[in-house]
């Protein structure tokens, strides 16, 4: 029984210092501009933008094969930063900017048939099998794969609703004309 758990022992020693030694000769750097873009972005890893998550998508616009305006999630916001970032001239006219929004369930018409479910990318959508379903507001990222799959239209995104933790106050525009005269 001891030779065997110093055989065990002496064998994962070797193989750990192996792929330590295997990690240190062949790490690669990974472009600084890629893990600023990357920080940018929202992190919600939605799939939204037609990337594997957002380390993708910063990879795709740091070597110009995506443009800036890539993220839904992040919107006119983002992308104004993005250019920013990379020294270029953006049109943001053509960007839809819905601001955060969140999928809801109309309770009255949801089947339970845990197709939403199943595609959700942040698991947001609670309910077993022939139970009406209810979305977590705060795992929602707004990405709208549940509303594609749902065959009875139960699922809408709606605008992120005000509360406590999301209320901001507003800036007073017309008080900076009123001083400004």
């Amino acid at each position: 029984m001891w030779l065997a758990i110093f055989s065990l022992t002496l064998l994962g020693t070797l193989l750990g210092l192996a792929l330590g030694l295997a990690a240190k000769r062949f790490h690669v750097e990974a472009s600084s501009i890629v893990a600023e873009i990357e920080a940018l972005m929202p992190g919600s890893n939605c799939g939204q933008c037609g990337f594997a998550g957002c380390p993708r998508a910063a990879a795709a616009i740091a070597d110009g094969s995506a443009p800036v305006t890539v993220c839904p999630p992040g919107g006119k916001a983002l992308a104004q930063m993005l250019a920013a970032r990379l020294g270029i001239s953006i049109d943001l006219t053509a960007v839809a900017d819905e601001g955060p929004q969140t999928a809801i369930v109309a309770e009255d018409i949801c089947i339970g048939c845990c197709r939403c479910s199943k595609v959700c990318p942040t698991d947001a959508i609670v309910g077993a099998a022939k139970q009406i379903h209810n979305v977590i507001r705060e795992a929602c990222t707004g990405c709208g794969n549940c509303i594609d799959r749902c065959p009875t239209e139960a699922l809408l995104l709606q605008p992120l609703p005000i509360t406590v933790q999301h209320w901001v106050w507003p800036k007073p525009a017309t008080a900076a004309v009123v001083l400004a005269a």
